[in-house]
């Protein structure tokens, strides 16, 4: 039987943060009581729409923000008290890339290595390893205004790596990318996991929470809603999904009413006329085995018949009453003027 003192000690924990921002006579609570606790050597899913508040709980956690109540530690500092200890081990890539255009990918690391204290070749040698292994060695001499949207975003991760930090926040990373350059994004940063770093990602992409994040916590309108691994988010919505066709579509009506009474779920109608699912309630699984019998006692003929699991897109749903939108502007407030020096 494990005990507590066996857990990984925690890497970044967070209590009540709470943040308001103004503009003129309006207040917005951006921030409302949030909770963290990230494990040491894992990822750590904020997972919610634009203006939730996942960038402010991120610029807290960095020091580029002081919260207006709670409090926050950074491997083991807290963030106010002890900033210049937080920056000195956390590495920051935001939602837009923090190098400059002008430059040469080269030039940008070779300035960066500098500044953190890198001298002659160890400084070109740490710019080289790090160009290898974001695959940018060949575009290193080019400037980074020349670069598609993905190689932006591993030179802009190759920056915020270059004093191989021991816990990085990612700010929506892969935000634009298409799917390859995506799943490049998210191949380094399970590199730099069994590295033994600790990654803070937010993000709006279900699928990047599930493929990444060994806990998700689920963030609406300031407000942790929930949080868990991935499976126990998806087990808290049900069980699954019984997915139909039918081979008679005149007799969906009545297909659906004997799962209705099978299930005690309502089922989803989909265009697709053969088509009919529902919903698993939770510990229902033993219902499952009795909706073909008693599809096949009312002589309906059911020739496909699945089982399917639920999705973070239906746990968003369920807990906030709408769907995750990908696709709306970024609403979250201007913070330029609340920077910490």
């Amino acid at each position: 039987m494990s005990d507590a003192s066996d857990a990984p000690p925690l890497a970044v924990e967070a209590t009540g943060l709470v943040k308001h921002f103004t503009s003129g006579k309006k207040t917005t609570k951006a921030v409302d009581g949030v909770d963290l606790a990230v494990p040491a050597g894992s990822v750590f899913g904020l997972l919610g729409p634009n203006g939730a508040g996942k960038t402010t709980v991120v610029r807290i956690l960095a020091t580029l923000l002081r919260a207006d109540a709670g409090s926050a530690r950074v491997l083991g500092h807290d963030v106010v008290a002890e900033a210049d200890a937080v920056r000195g081990a956390v590495g920051l890539t935001g939602q837009y890339a923090s190098v400059d255009e002008d430059l040469t990918g080269t030039e940008n690391l070779l300035m960066l290595a500098r500044l953190y204290g890198f001298r002659g070749p160890a400084a070109k040698s740490r710019v080289a390893d790090l160009l290898e292994a974001f695959s940018l060695t060949d575009a290193g001499g080019r400037q980074v205004k020349t670069y598609s949207g993905g190689m932006r975003r591993r030179i802009d991760l190759a920056a915020s790596l270059v004093l191989s930090p021991r816990v990085l926040f990612l700010d929506e990373p892969t935000t634009g990318l298409d799917p390859r350059s995506r799943n490049q994004v998210w191949d380094i940063v399970r590199v730099l996991v069994d590295d033994g770093a600790t990654v803070l990602l937010t993000t709006q992409y279900l699928e990047e929470a599930d493929q990444l994040a060994d806990r998700i916590g689920v963030i609406d309108s300031g407000r942790l809603i929930a949080q868990g691994t991935p499976s126990e988010l998806k087990r808290s919505v049900g069980e699954g999904s019984v997915d139909l066709r039918l081979a008679d579509s005149a007799r969906r009506a009545e297909a659906a009413e004997i799962v209705r009474r099978t299930l005690g779920t309502e089922p989803a109608i989909p265009t697709d006329p053969y088509a009919l699912s529902a919903r698993v309630p939770d510990d229902g699984a033993h219902l499952v085995a009795q909706v073909l019998p008693a599809l096949g006692d009312a002589g309906i003929a059911v020739p496909e018949f699945s089982l399917g699991q639920p999705s973070l897109d239906e746990v968003f749903l369920t807990l906030t009453g709408k769907p995750l939108p990908t696709d709306e502007p970024d609403a979250e407030p201007a913070v330029a003027e609340e920077v910490s020096r």
